[in-house]
């Protein structure tokens, strides 16, 4: 939302005097405030305030300015949206280079990139296709996250992961998908997801 800096100053003014007098101040205080002559260029001001949705008066009460809560969103980072990954069968890896903001409070400070997702075999997991899933770039996953991992240097998989002795379990969430076992040295971890995006 749009703001003049003295419309901004005017809004600050009036919260900062509700919050320590618990009421509004009056136009003339305003207009002292501000070391304004004209009334009337605080009421442009306050009629501005109020069709954005900021201020509500109320005309038959003295300082009867109100200020509107406003539900504030979140801040967003831009995150790269690296390609697709398959929550089933392994696919090769498809890159891309797009950017999707993220809401910082999903995310932290982590060192993150999305992937969408194809496939079912996570449905258990709530991963669906086409969802994009929040991936930290972390090599150290422990039993039973869900990895970005990569066989062989080439097929790219979305899967629970278990370290079994020399072997890796990668473990769908999905009971009619087989797991994939295979040995430790052919498998590159990429990544482990730390959250979900859903378009609807």
């Amino acid at each position: 939302m749009m703001l003049t800096k003295r419309q901004k100053q005017i809004l600050s003014f009036i919260e900062d005097s509700i919050r320590k007098d618990g009421y509004a101040p009056s136009l003339h205080e305003i207009c002292d405030h501000f070391k304004l002559h004209s009334i009337s260029t605080i009421h442009k001001h306050l009629v501005h305030l109020e069709e954005k949705g900021l201020i509500k008066r109320h005309w038959n009460r003295a300082r009867a300015i109100e200020v509107v809560a406003v539900e504030q969103k979140p801040e967003a980072r831009d995150v790269p949206l690296s390609g697709l990954i398959a929550a089933g069968e392994p696919i090769e890896a498809v890159r891309g280079n797009e950017l999707v903001a993220v809401p910082e409070d999903m995310i932290g400070r982590r060192d993150v990139y999305l992937l969408k997702a194809r496939g079912e075999s996570l449905v258990d997991e709530q991963v669906r296709d086409g969802d994009y899933v929040i991936v930290e770039r972390r090599t150290d996953p422990r039993n039973g996250e869900v990895v970005v991992a990569l066989l062989d240097g080439e097929k790219a998989t979305l899967k629970k992961f278990y370290q079994e002795n020399q072997q890796i379990r990668l473990q769908p969430a999905n009971p009619t998908t087989p797991p994939i076992l295979v040995a430790d040295d052919r498998v590159a971890i990429y990544g482990v997801v730390v959250g979900l995006l859903r378009r609807y």
